[in-house]
């Protein structure tokens, strides 16, 4: 399994990743990265043909309802309704030390 990756490849690409391997790390990581390399073979050498794409194992639905028009409160009698009101605007306190 560790034929696919050599020690040296997983100190460099420890390196890359600034990380600091011990030994015994550095020979799990080969050992386990051999094993994962192995197993994307085992992927790869499938026959797929005839077999679509998925992106998900199980269908989706949009379970989200259609936009509809529908009546609303009136602006006036909300404002109306505010503590603080400006063109027709809610007025609320400024927030982060915005300027004026």
């Amino acid at each position: 399994m560790a034929d696919r990756i050599s020690r040296d490849d997983v100190v460099h690409v420890a390196h890359l990743a600034r990380l600091e391997l011990s030994d015994e790390e550095v020979d799990r990581f080969t050992e386990q990265l051999g094993a994962i390399l192995d197993h994307a073979d085992d992927v790869a050498s499938l026959d797929t043909e005839g077999v679509p794409p998925t992106a998900h194992p199980l269908p989706l639905e949009n379970v989200l309802r259609d936009d509809v028009v529908e009546p609303s409160l009136d602006r006036d009698e909300v404002l109306a309704q505010a503590p603080a009101a400006e063109n027709g605007l809610f007025r609320v306190p400024r927030i982060l030390g915005e300027a004026p």
